[in-house]
């Protein structure tokens, strides 16, 4: 058995106290701890402890210390278990504190995977451009199961989605191109599938574009791409090869054949 001969406070953790013990006729540091381990345990100048006391009271605080590493963690924002487990092992704590750990704040409400997948569906959903695809891989790649994702997305009807999607496909369309009208719709595809909307979704999304098409900026990116290829290849050919030459990169960039022909029409007539 030792006595605790002096508590002090220590200068930077205003929160934790050093604790010193009885030495022969001396004193040394034993160990600090958390003022709640203190309040629990009520530890006071003259108390006596064993040597299995001490220990408990060390492993007591070293639970704690990790235990308010995860509440800070989750000061910041909601967190998922895996990422508040992923952040504990970062931090290389214990396994055996991880588990006790994570079951007490699961008591404690302080994490709830569906609360968190709900929550963040719901910023993305208000704040983002994402579609249900991309924030469910989201919510996978921070550990939220299938189901609970799948559960989560709900809110990202067709109606929804397609609003956002059209808000896009027309903030795309309407910036200045050279690309013909049908590689910008194959680049608007990409891209929509890339954010997560879903193909049906963007199946009437692009047919909606299309029908909305300004014929006289496709004219427009015909004619700089035939004028630019009829100066390449006059260089080299003439007459028929010239033509199909031209035809041949035109339709390349995606113009379809009747504009094509309409174009070349056009320079002959001029010539």
């Amino acid at each position: 058995m030792v006595r605790i001969t002096r508590i002090t406070t220590q200068k930077k953790y205003k929160h934790r106290y050093n604790i010193f013990l009885e030495h022969g006729d001396k004193e040394q540091y034993g160990f600090s701890v958390d003022e709640a381990i203190l309040i629990e345990h009520r530890l006071q100048k003259g108390m006596e402890l064993d040597q299995a006391m001490i220990t408990t009271l060390q492993q007591q605080d070293s639970l704690h210390k990790s235990y308010t590493l995860a509440i800070n963690y989750l000061s910041y924002r909601m967190r998922t278990k895996k990422e508040i487990y992923d952040y504990l092992v970062k931090k290389e704590v214990d396994e055996t504190q991880i588990t006790t750990i994570m079951e007490r704040l699961e008591k404690e409400k302080l994490i709830n995977d569906q609360q968190f997948a709900e929550s963040f569906t719901q910023t993305r959903l208000h704040t983002t451009s994402k579609g249900p695809r991309l924030v469910k891989q989201e919510l996978k790649e921070k550990g939220v199961a299938e189901a609970i994702a799948a559960q989560a997305i709900e809110p990202f009807t067709y109606e929804v989605q397609f609003d956002k999607a059209y808000h896009h496909a027309q903030k795309k369309l309407n910036q200045k191109s050279k690309h013909s009208y049908r590689q910008r719709l194959q680049k608007l595809q990409g891209y929509l599938m890339q954010k997560g909307f879903d193909q049906d979704v963007i199946k009437d999304v692009l047919a909606e574009a299309a029908d909305q098409r300004d014929h006289g900026v496709e004219w427009e990116a015909l004619v700089h791409h035939g004028e630019k290829a009829m100066r390449k290849y006059k260089q080299k050919w003439s007459g028929y090869t010239l033509t199909n030459k031209v035809k041949e990169a035109l339709y390349r960039k995606g113009f379809t054949i009747e504009q094509i022909n309409q174009f070349i029409e056009s320079q002959e007539s001029e010539n």
